[in-house]
Formats: structure tokens, C-alpha cells, sequence
């Protein structure tokens, strides 16, 4: 049985000209680096200053718990179950476990839709 927990506030996502102004010190922080992009999701308070694009409004629920690395397909089935519902998100893994961010709007029917798929066993959750 999955266990998510709710992360407290508000969340953006954005992308940085430059990772001097990204604050590593914040309790969520994290930071995507490509040869086209740097791309941050941040608590909203502690957005940089200075965003090239940002975006608002997201909020944030876990895996509560260390996950193996040999489980597979955790993030899809909670995926496929939010995509069922036509709820996007924004996900990112830590060594740890798996995030997934919703828009605020969305938060109160992913997490029912995902405790009905629990329930019923339809997203193979348990």
C-alpha cells in the first residue's frame, strides 16, 4: 500500500539564467540541467528573483517512505491514475521516493482519485 503525503504551501516552477540564485539551503528544491535549459521547482516564496519563465500555483504530495530501486512502475500507476482523471502534473524523484505536483485547483480530486484507485486496487496501488 502507497502512502502520499501532502507538502505544505505553495510550489513554482521556473526556469534560471544562472544557478548563483537558486537557494539550495530551501526544504524543496529541485534543480534540472540540460545542454538547452536550467530548470528549478521551489517553494513560491523562495522563487529567484529573477525567472526567465515561471509558472505559478502548484502543489505537492509524496511517496511517504524510502522506495527500492527494484519496484518499478510506481510513478506510472499514480500517473496513469491522475491522467484517467485529465489531471496534469509535474514529477521528479529523489533517490529516496517520488513527487508529484499538481495545480493547486487539482490537488483535492488527485488525491481523492488516487485514494479510489487504492481502494479498488484499479491502479495495482497496493
Amino acid at each position: 500500500m502507497l502512502r502520499l503525503e501532502t507538502l505544505d504551501g505553495a510550489f513554482t516552477v521556473c526556469q534560471v539564467a544562472d544557478a548563483r540564485e537558486i537557494d539550495l539551503g530551501q526544504r524543496y528544491c529541485f534543480v534540472g540541467k540540460t545542454d538547452g535549459e536550467l530548470s528549478l521547482l521551489c517553494e513560491t516564496a523562495r522563487t529567484p528573483a529573477h525567472t526567465l519563465r515561471r509558472e505559478d500555483g502548484w502543489r505537492g504530495f509524496r511517496v511517504r517512505g524510502t522506495l527500492d530501486f527494484s519496484l518499478t512502475g510506481v510513478l506510472a500507476r499514480l500517473s496513469g491514475v491522475l491522467a484517467a482523471q485529465g489531471i496534469p502534473i509535474f514529477a521528479v524523484s529523489t533517490y529516496n521516493t517520488d513527487y508529484i505536483f499538481v495545480k493547486a485547483g487539482e490537488l483535492d480530486r488527485a488525491l481523492a482519485a488516487l485514494e479510489q484507485a487504492e481502494a479498488s486496487d484499479d491502479a495495482g496501488l497496493h
